[in-house]
């Protein structure tokens, strides 16, 4: 099969088209025929620097649309023929950049005709990471306010539609060029994190999910209420003793890392057929240009998400 693979660490360049071996769906897997293949920023550092992966060769991507081709044994969850969508396990599952992976079947849910390929390949990782932070880590729910930092984001945008169909009230932080967009996404404050300071304009707040690390999860504290809970995208801000400080205030600090989640997969697919969840797309490249997708990444000027398809 074909895959985009790199062979040393670097920019954009490094990736390249390559045949390798196809993979075999073992007990309790599926091979899925990739579809489409959602383009993360977490790819790009991976690509950079290597992370948990450490030295290449690998072939990056973990968001997946496609079709099941064959199942393994023991598989009863889908069939050949099934249109699903998910997420390879984070970060040692990595693989999407290629015309077909192999997976354990709950690692994928049915793709439900209200998501097209693009917008399913796009949202599995992004969208099980505001899942998980909304919902299993914050809680959130009705009579809940919830900030969440750059809002209009590949997770920000998601976050916002989940929390939002849950009854909570959202404030979100974005450009002011991008506060139309916000507020269409159900948005109720949307603040201007360039001209306003956040911790100025927002009180005790229940939760923040914090999508930029940094300064502003220090400066998030300011912004919850007692009891309230900052949840972080970025290990490390825990890590240094954010946690500790938080508890100071009476505040719960937590960090996550998304992981697969059949469940989640299927709520996401439930709230996109309701209409309540749709999957920003900033732009689409065929698989043999992934390289420039990454350039696109690397701009941080997306808005949504980005996406490889795989004819």
């Amino acid at each position: 099969m074909r895959a985009v693979r790199q062979d040393t660490l670097g920019g954009p360049e490094v990736l390249r088209m390559v045949e390798v071996a196809r993979p075999e769906p073992g007990p309790a897997e599926v091979l899925v025929r990739v579809r489409a293949a959602g383009v993360n920023p977490a790819d790009g550092k991976t690509r950079s620097w290597g992370g948990w992966l450490g030295e290449p060769p690998f072939v990056l991507g973990w968001d997946v649309a496609g079709t099941v081709e064959e199942v393994g044994p023991g598989v009863a969850l889908h069939k050949p023929g099934d249109e699903v969508f998910g997420m390879l396990r984070y970060p040692f599952g990595n693989g999407a950049y290629a015309e077909y992976v192999a997976a354990p079947a709950r690692t994928f849910a049915r793709r439900p005709e209200s998501l097209g390929v693009v917008e399913a390949g796009a949202l599995p990782l992004a969208g099980l990471t505001a899942w998980q932070a909304v919902v299993d880590t914050a809680r959130a729910g009705a009579g809940s306010r919830v900030l969440i930092h750059a809002a209009a984001g590949g997770v920000g945008h998601l976050a916002v539609q989940i929390a939002k169909a849950r009854g909570a009230y959202v404030i979100g932080t974005a450009s002011a060029a991008k506060h139309e967009l916000v507020r269409g996404l159900g948005a109720d404050e949307v603040i201007d994190y360039r001209a306003v300071d956040f911790t100025e304009a927002v009180r005790d707040v229940d939760a923040v999910i914090d999508t930029m690390g940094g300064e502003y999860g220090p400066r998030s504290l300011r912004t919850l209420r007692p009891g309230g809970v900052l949840v972080s995208l970025v290990l490390s801000d825990v890590a240094e003793g954010l946690d500790a400080r938080a508890a100071d205030l009476g505040i719960r600090a937590e960090s996550m890392l998304v992981e697969p989640d059949h469940f989640a997969l299927t709520s996401l697919a439930d709230l996109a057929t309701a209409g309540r969840l749709r999957v920003l797309i900033d732009s689409v490249y065929p698989l043999e240009e992934a390289a420039r997708a990454h350039a696109r990444v690397e701009t941080g000027r997306a808005t949504g998400k980005i996406v490889l398809t795989v004819p």
